[in-house]
């Protein structure tokens, strides 16, 4: 009876630190990836404004989920937010951006501002 007591406490005590250990295990990998997030940029492009949104006074800001290779290269976009007039601007001069090498493919939010004063 005292054996199968201990057994059950030495289970309870296994189950509780190993939740503990995965959950400090998630947050050291939530905060690997944040840091992965943050890629340096080596070469970047400024978007051209486009003529007929510049025309309509068209402003805003467009919001790209861009995922880079490890190499520091756009592997691929997806447009969170922002003016259907602008976006295809972001896009161009995104996939023109070159980011640090990093140790695996990383995704990260680019937020673009076209002001009306050029971007």
């Amino acid at each position: 009876m005292m054996r199968k007591k201990l057994t059950a406490a030495g289970l309870g005590l296994a189950l509780l630190f190993s939740g503990t250990a995965a959950m400090v295990r998630k947050a050291s990998a939530q905060d690997a990836s944040a840091d992965a997030g943050k890629r340096k940029v080596r070469t970047r492009v400024a978007p051209e404004y486009p003529p007929l949104a510049r025309q309509m006074n068209v402003t805003g800001k467009v919001k790209v989920e861009t995922t880079i290779a490890a190499d520091g290269h756009v592997v691929s976009t997806r447009v969170v937010g922002g003016s259907p007039l602008l976006v295809n601007a972001a896009l161009d001069a995104l996939k023109k951006w070159r980011f640090e090498p990093g140790p695996k493919d990383t995704t990260e939010v680019i937020e673009f501002e076209f002001t009306g004063q050029g971007s």
